[in-house]
């Protein structure tokens, strides 16, 4: 059976980072990766010219074209962000039901469901804002969908380069302020190289040892 990854929103920085981790097994383990980006040229430092490698141009709001771009996917992976992040998440599932692909890998934020305790919950919460509102609204889309889905809640992004990460599931009170995007990567590649895991679980990801009240950078 042929493995095709399509990824929504590639151009986004964890996006980029996983492009970079699967970008050696196209056309070995993976048969096919489509990048889909409204801006094409977001992508033009990155060494695409592998033939099993497709750039699309769309916006995913294009339910009818989505459901195309869709046709033989194994999985999708989802980067989106955006006021309107909801109606995304309503276009993806719908086209994911009509294109009979189940396999979804969705990013969100932590703090959809009010999981981060004491003083960094109420700073996370105040510097979102309405930004969590929109992430919070496409998770429950997510959730209410017939998706093998994955829901990846990342602490606040940093840029070390090093992979280390303790995961919380939905349910437990979220540990950590902070995560490295190559961390948040590689989970969204293992995930991806192993689909069977994590089915129709939420996950919070953060760096271990990282609590307090806001991330140590800020």
């Amino acid at each position: 059976m042929s493995k095709n990854i399509l990824i929504l929103g590639a151009s986004g920085s964890i996006a980029r980072l996983v492009v970079q981790n699967l970008l050696p097994q196209v056309g070995h383990q993976l048969d096919n990766l489509t990048l889909l980006v409204r801006h094409p040229e977001k992508l033009n430092d990155l060494p695409l010219t592998n033939d099993h490698v497709h750039v699309v141009k769309a916006d995913v709001t294009n339910t009818a074209k989505l459901t195309t771009i869709m046709q033989d996917q194994s999985l999708i992976y989802a980067n989106l962000y955006g006021s309107n992040l909801a109606q995304q998440a309503k276009s993806v599932v719908t086209a994911m039901h009509k294109a009979n692909v189940k396999r979804l890998i969705w990013i969100s934020a932590n703090g959809v469901y009010n999981e981060i305790p004491g003083k960094y919950g109420q700073w996370n919460q105040m510097m979102l804002g309405s930004t969590l509102t929109a992430y919070a609204d496409a998770t429950h889309v997510v959730e209410k969908s017939k998706t093998d889905y994955t829901l990846i809640r990342p602490a606040w992004f940093q840029d070390e380069n090093t992979v280390d990460y303790e995961l919380t599931v939905k349910g437990q009170a979220f540990k950590g302020t902070e995560v490295s995007r190559k961390s948040v990567a590689q989970l969204v590649t293992q995930i991806i190289d192993e689909p069977s895991q994590m089915i129709r679980e939420s996950v919070g990801i953060s760096k271990p040892g990282t609590d307090g009240d806001k991330p140590a950078w800020y």
